[in-house]
């Protein structure tokens, strides 16, 4: 049995699920809502404020599906309970970021500064002049325009220079040794 797949999933109170004819499970909490349409061999069963997913055999594919279901609806209600968020630094002499209306404006080293508008659901607040936060209820949507943002400028491994995840430690590398010796 799968260890993931056969954990609970918590349900706080205030969350709702429902699963509709086609397997489309929609989770909603706090005018948040998220959907997304699982496998028809899972099984969703609620019960006592614990949601559970069961697998109809021990087939590969259903083990398979059975841990990547439960993790998916875990997100689902943990987007829609505290969200999900990615901070990106941005390194380098005179790149920054700036708000610009509904848009974020990217200094980075182009002859022009670059814009990116935020998707729906997804929300990007400044933090001072090199940093991003970008929050939101979808953990696939937060994490990829995250990606987006840092592939703007990827940080570079000699100088460390571009926009790289908080987390993130860019392995830097040595620059040219020079002629060292030579007469």
């Amino acid at each position: 049995m799968s260890r993931i797949g056969r954990m609970p999933i918590p349900l706080p109170a205030n969350v709702k699920v429902e699963v509709d004819d086609n397997n489309t499970v929609v989770v909603e909490a706090g005018g948040k809502r998220l959907q997304r349409t699982i496998n028809p061999d899972m099984k969703l069963v609620t019960e006592e404020g614990v949601l559970r997913i069961e697998r109809p055999s021990e087939s590969r594919e259903h083990r398979s599906l059975h841990g990547l279901t439960r993790t998916l609806v875990a997100n689902m209600v943990t987007g829609v309970t505290t969200g999900f968020t990615r901070r990106l630094e941005i390194n380098g002499v005179g790149y920054r970021a700036m708000r610009a209306g509904d848009m974020i404006m990217f200094q980075v080293g182009y002859s022009h500064p670059v814009g990116f508008e935020a998707p729906e659901g997804v929300t990007l607040t400044v933090e001072g002049n090199n940093r991003v936060v970008v929050s939101g209820a979808d953990k696939e949507l937060v994490g990829e325009t995250a990606a987006r943002i840092r592939r703007i400028r990827p940080p570079e491994p000699y100088k460390g220079k571009g926009i790289k995840y908080a987390e993130e430690t860019i392995r830097r590398k040595a620059g040219k040794a020079g002629a060292k010796g030579k007469k």
